[in-house]
């Protein structure tokens, strides 16, 4: 199955919102021309914005953004990303979750951080990748229950069980993603105070983040269960993955007429 047939059937049974992201990280510059000179349309930040800001265009327009260090206005995104040290004005920027400033510097110190020599950053639409790379990270936007569904699939793909998110404070994009990639495990978390306004995410979508290496398993296992009933879970045989029934109740039950 292609990235793009993938995304068509996520799409579709998962009834997503937004486009599933693919995530790219670029260390070599081959792989890097080898995108430059094959995709079909890059868009790039205009000014420098945040990275879950760069998301938009590829969740919601469909575009693919190419993006680097100069491009990217977030001092937390950028340490996370092996773009900036541990300074000062990061401790700071995080004392107002923290009981002090010890505290904050401890807390930042924990969070996970890209090996330095990054060149640049995609972000596009899964289904437009197809022979440009292989996604590091698979970021979705979406709901309660499609994140339920995705998590599920993932436990039984993959056989681990339980899962254990990864939640950080002032990162949950940025940060997310390089949790994911660097302990490759699944990660599902909320918007950070950042992501929530500048990232777009008023809709409450939670974050749910799979590792590029594993997700086809879990796309494997989302056909397996279309074959065997339907994408639905919380009702099988349902094509809707979260119907809000009560589960066997007697009363909210359809038949069909003559």
């Amino acid at each position: 199955m292609s990235y793009k047939e993938m995304q068509e059937m996520l799409m579709k049974e998962m009834r997503l919102y937004h486009y599933p992201v693919a995530v790219k990280f670029f260390y070599d510059q081959a792989e890097l021309d080898h995108f430059k000179d094959n995709a079909e349309e890059i868009h790039t930040p205009v000014k420098p914005m945040t990275f879950c800001q760069w998301q938009l265009a590829a969740r919601m327009k469909g575009q693919t953004v190419l993006a680097e260090q100069d491009t990217l206005g977030c001092n937390n995104a950028r340490y996370s990303f092996g773009w900036k040290d541990l300074d000062e004005g990061e401790i700071k920027g995080h004392a107002k979750y923290t009981r002090d400033l010890e505290q904050a510097e401890r807390f930042v110190k924990t969070k996970h951080q890209l090996e330095k020599g990054l060149l640049a950053i995609v972000v596009a639409p899964l289904g437009s990748i197809d022979g440009l790379f292989e996604p590091d990270t698979v970021h979705f936007y979406c709901d309660n229950m499609q994140a339920y569904h995705l998590a599920v699939d993932y436990m039984a793909a993959t056989d681990t069980h339980p899962l254990r998110p990864n939640i950080t404070m002032n990162s949950s994009a940025c940060g997310g993603n390089v949790f994911t990639l660097l302990e490759q495990e699944f990660n599902m978390l909320p918007a950070c105070s950042g992501s929530y306004n500048a990232g777009k995410t008023e809709r409450g979508e939670i974050n749910v983040i799979i590792p590029g290496k594993k997700f086809k398993a879990v796309v494997d296992r989302l056909q397996h269960r279309i074959d065997e009933a339907s994408s639905a879970i919380t009702k099988p045989g349902d094509g809707f993955p979260g119907a809000d029934i009560c589960k066997n109740c007697p009363l909210i039950i359809f038949k069909k007429e003559k």
